[in-house]
């Protein structure tokens, strides 16, 4: 199937003509489909078109904007085992992680349509008689999201809900990798009854679909999810016209085990935390920083964990699915080899599997690294694949150090039956996410996300009541009677 561009209302192929093809990364004989590589004109199109719409979106109460976003969320459930499928076949996740992130899709449009019937503003007490004093909370205007494509359902949802919700007309730019399952999502949201040019979605390349998303002078907003590097530089392309930006980029998430936890508790915290979704999640346990007195047991037991994962295509309901593309894979396994050339231990797993169904895909065995130095590579870096370096610390002190001692700070937990540590650990962590006791991955949608450091532009949080703030200006009103 050809998946098309969608541009003021209209499913249209791109100007150049030339198309991507997304393919399934547990067989890559298999094509799921084509995608439009589009170009600057058609990025140039679809702004006109949500500069136009925006207006009368705006102005729509907000009640009805609510009941369309409810009638997605109805869409996303009725289409959800058709959107689980194709999510499963172009990114390479398991069947039960698919229709998870699916579920999430549905849960947010639901919450952000409530929200929409909400959102207004507050009345305050005026210092004059005969006057009132209020606040109203407007749309920012067009705003373009840039997603990536681990998450490619979800987190186009966290970004476009609350935009629809608050009057803005939205330009979305998913990942080429799963322009597939974008395109089903956008259909639903297009067959809720959303206005001609509300919400567009053009494919293509970052280099010139990305950059005049960022760019154009007509874009009041940018949200962007993914890489450090690439984030700064949309933020730098967004700083000319001082657009407001909103950056979540990578991680390097620690779980710190105590030497109260308990240690089978902590494996199973840290492992699931660590491989699920493949290590292919921004907020994945990277490192577990291990009190030395439980360090040898931990080891042995994560070592145990990641060596009974069962590893397979999504579709046959594995406990663990191959790497989204050929680039990510050969990226792990480069680091697979840093990480032994640096000094640490591979205790298992870091190696391509090859033979019968996993020749066609990029499968990889689950890899656990011990005696790991906070300062080597495979300890600072973003790996983005299910590899877990264990570091061994004296004290609880000492653990605090490592999980600070990055330039990331997104996601962090600790594992303790302490509750003084819990608390510290919630106190000085250099993280936006704090856990105890749980896994560094999974997210309510009803309170904010956000990262701290170089994990994000630390200018406006997503989900939640949060969200709308990125996507609203505040306008203060005096009315003398």
């Amino acid at each position: 199937m050809e998946y098309t561009n969608l541009i003021d209302g209209e499913w249209v192929p791109s100007e150049s003509g030339e198309t991507i093809e997304t393919r399934n990364p547990a067989d890559r004989s298999e094509v799921v489909g084509t995608v439009q590589e589009s170009t600057r004109a058609d990025a140039d199109r679809a702004i006109a078109a949500a500069s136009e719409a925006q207006s009368d979106w705006g102005d729509t109460p907000g009640p009805e904007r609510g009941a369309v976003l409810r009638e997605a969320a109805e869409l996303l459930a009725e289409r959800k085992d058709d959107l689980t499928e194709t999510l499963v076949r172009e990114e390479g996740k398991t069947r039960a992680e698919a229709g998870g992130e699916v579920q999430r899709a549905v849960d947010i449009f639901y919450y952000y349509a409530s929200k929409a019937a909400d959102l207004g503003g507050e009345v305050k007490a005026s210092s004059s008689r005969d006057a009132t004093l209020s606040t109203r909370r407007e749309p920012v205007g067009v705003v373009s999201a840039i997603t990536p494509w681990n998450y490619p359902i979800a987190i186009p949802a966290w970004k476009i809900a609350p935009a629809l919700a608050a009057g803005n007309a939205v330009v979305l730019k998913p990942a080429s990798l799963t322009g597939a399952i974008a395109h089903d999502f956008a259909k639903c949201l297009d067959d809720a009854g959303l206005p001609d040019g509300v919400l567009n979605v053009v494919t293509g390349p970052g280099s010139t679909v990305g950059d005049a998303l960022a760019t154009d002078e007509r874009v009041d907003a940018v949200s962007f999810t993914g890489s450090v590097g690439v984030g700064d530089v949309v933020y730098q392309n967004a700083a000319p016209d001082q657009k407001r930006v909103q950056l979540e980029m990578g991680g390097k998430n620690p779980t710190l085990v105590t030497e109260s936890a308990d240690v089978q508790e902590a494996v199973d915290i840290v492992g699931s935390g660590a491989f699920g979704v493949t290590g292919q999640a921004c907020t994945a346990c990277s490192r577990a920083i291990v009190h030395e007195s439980v360090y040898e047991e931990f080891v042995d037991g994560i070592v145990a964990y990641a060596e009974d994962i069962e590893i397979g295509p999504g579709l046959e309901e594995p406990d663990m699915g191959p790497h989204v593309s050929e680039e990510e894979l050969d990226s792990t396994l480069d680091y697979v080899d840093v990480g032994q050339k640096e000094g640490a231990t591979l205790e298992t797993g870091g190696e391509r599997l090859t033979g019968g169904e996993y020749d066609d895909g990029y499968f990889v065995t689950p890899a656990v690294f011990s005696d790991v130095d906070p300062e080597m590579r495979i300890a600072q870096e973003e790996i983005f694949g299910p590899v877990l370096s264990v570091i061994p610390v004296s004290d609880f002190d000492e653990g605090i150090d490592v999980t600070n001692g990055v330039e990331q700070g997104l996601s962090a937990s600790v594992v303790t039956d302490d509750l003084r540590q819990a608390h510290r650990f919630v106190d000085e962590a250099d993280a936006g996410v704090v856990k105890t006791n749980e896994k560094t991955t999974g997210l309510e949608y009803h309170v904010p996300f956000g990262g701290m450091k170089a994990s994000s532009s630390e200018t406006f949080r997503e989900q939640g009541d949060a969200g709308l703030d990125f996507y609203t200006i505040s306008k203060t009103v005096y009315l003398n009677y």
